[in-house]
């Protein structure tokens, strides 16, 4: 292993770190202060225009006519609403893996690979230079505001641990490397940071998740960790992972300089109950993120706890409401008129050339000055098999009120529907950290506050319809992980995917439990 420069060992002495806390804190400052001030529909008109003057003379730039697009309106009516499926096949699929010049100027270095949380072909997402200075951006803004928010916070006098995917990336061509977005992020840390920061690069590239899972609860142990961050299913395998390790019982013991927990990538309602028990100290803060492969979109708002819109760093929002999704001509808005209360697919248009891309993901705005907003869930995580209707965010809102008023913890789930006859029930598939004290209390709960946040799923629940009670299934310990591990999706950003409204997905993942003997327990669909 190459040995640390002297700038490194410096960066990691205490004095250097108390420095560059102090430093860190004084930036919050100035960036808190601007964004107070801010007027974001001007700044996101001014982003737009930007992104288009600099892609003009790419080859979607002269074919959508980017000379000419001087406003907002401009650009909707030349720019079409895009899937990734069709960015891929009019411009990227025929030049992978080397994209030239073909949305966005110049050579795309990385491609961070993403299937999401469906069944779909696996998906380059370009990753330009000015993309990693966004996420950069994005990351600092979250973390300014969390300075701001604790005066006497001290995040830089110990390691920020992300706990990602492997930083093994692929070279498919020269100058062009591809892989997990996690992946990508770590290997462009620079050296002044790396003391700052955990994992080193040599545990980072580890591959097998299994092995890396243990030597990163193990080598942590010696580490003043101040930050960790990752998906919530994962952060609760590590956590466990230690407690067994140190002979502690809360992550406050494990680590004491501990202050934040970053969670993203699913709903952390069900999640909540877990963490704050397995946390054990009110002042580890949870701090929600909402990135993706197309770039960083918002963070938790520390006074609000809503999801703060980062409205400045090349990314150009658009909100299409969810019912008008698959319309002709969806109505397309902005910054500039978009309204509270609305369940709205979100569509970015990126300085690493994204146009117009639907990226799959609903949100609601709570506030517009400054824009706050909640995520719902995802464009194809609707279950409406016979009609129910259902979004993702009322079931996530279930589950939790189902855990909570049971006192178990989920560590993960997944629902879907199974046909029999003329019509067929709803199967879920639970992973509990802490079982429920009556699995039977837990599915009518469940079921309750489904029908008391959905009309649809009520009258399709009343007596005589045929919709019953639905089936639940408990997977022993590590029964979703050997699943994902069967998938080649073990680890890292992976996610269990929660909704499959075709039934296939959930068929094959009952088939493999059955199969592996790892299902724990079960109630048949019921009457009640």
């Amino acid at each position: 292993m190459r040995p640390s420069s002297p700038l490194v060992q410096i960066a990691g002495t205490p004095l250097a770190r108390a420095a560059a806390n102090h430093a860190f804190h004084r930036f919050a400052r100035r960036r808190v202060a601007w964004l107070a001030q801010a007027d974001p529909v001007a700044v996101q008109q001014r982003t737009l225009l930007r992104l288009v003057r600099r892609a003009r003379n790419t080859r979607f730039g002269r074919d959508h006519g980017f000379g000419r697009i001087r406003s907002v309106d401009q650009f909707q009516r030349q720019v079409p609403l895009r899937l990734y499926e069709d960015l891929w096949k009019s411009y990227l699929r025929d030049q992978y893996p080397i994209f030239d010049n073909l949305t966005w100027p110049g050579r795309i270095p990385y491609l961070a690979l993403t299937s999401g949380t469906t069944q779909g072909a696996t998906k380059y997402i370009p990753v330009s230079r000015a993309m990693l200075k966004s996420n950069k951006k994005a990351s600092l803004t979250m973390v300014a505001c969390h300075l701001a928010s604790r005066p006497d916070s001290r995040l830089f006098r110990g390691r920020l641990f992300f706990l990602g995917g492997s930083s093994d990336l692929e070279r498919p061509a020269p100058d062009v490397q591809q892989g997990d977005l996690s992946g990508i992020a770590s290997k462009e840390i620079t050296e002044f940071l790396r003391p700052y920061t955990f994992p080193p690069l040599e545990l980072a590239l580890e591959p097998n998740w299994d092995r890396k899972l243990g030597l990163l609860a193990e080598r942590s142990l010696q580490e003043r960790i101040t930050l960790v961050g990752g998906v919530p299913s994962w952060l609760l395998v590590l956590f466990q992972r230690l407690l067994e390790l140190s002979g502690r019982s809360t992550m406050a013991e494990v680590w004491p300089h501990l202050e934040l927990v970053v969670h993203g990538g699913v709903k952390f309602d069900p999640y909540r109950e877990a963490f704050d028990r397995i946390l054990g100290s009110p002042r580890i803060r949870l701090q929600e993120t909402y990135p993706c492969s197309e770039g960083f979109i918002a963070f938790g708002d520390p006074a609000t706890g809503l999801l703060r819109l980062v409205f400045d760093h090349g990314i150009f929002y658009e909100f299409v409401p969810l019912d008008e999704l698959g319309s002709e001509r969806p109505t397309r808005h902005w910054l500039g008129n978009v309204r509270t209360g609305i369940n709205y697919a979100i569509v970015v248009s990126t300085c690493a050339g994204m146009w117009g891309h639907i990226i799959g993901d609903t949100v609601r705005f709570e506030s517009l000055s400054p824009p706050l907003l909640t995520f719902t869930g995802r464009t194809k995580y609707t279950l409406s098999a016979f009609g129910e209707h259902l979004i993702s965010e009322e079931v996530e809102a279930a589950v939790a009120a189902a855990s909570a008023a049971t006192g178990a913890s989920v560590r993960d789930w997944h629902v879907g529907p199974v046909f029999q006859g003329a019509l067929g029930h709803h199967l879920y598939a639970f992973e509990f950290l802490t079982a429920p004290s009556d699995l039977s209390a837990f599915r009518t709960i469940l079921d309750a506050e489904l029908s008391r946040r959905n009309a649809d799923y009520q009258a399709h629940r009343a007596e005589g319809v045929g919709l019953p009670l639905p089936a639940l299934l408990v997977t022993k310990q590590g029964g979703f992980d050997a699943w994902m591990r069967s998938r080649g999706k073990l680890g890292g950003q992976h996610k269990v995917p929660r909704m499959d409204n075709t039934g296939t997905l959930t068929a094959a993942l009952v088939e493999f439990l059955r199969r592996e003997s790892a299902v724990d327990d079960q109630l048949e669909p019921g009457t009640a």
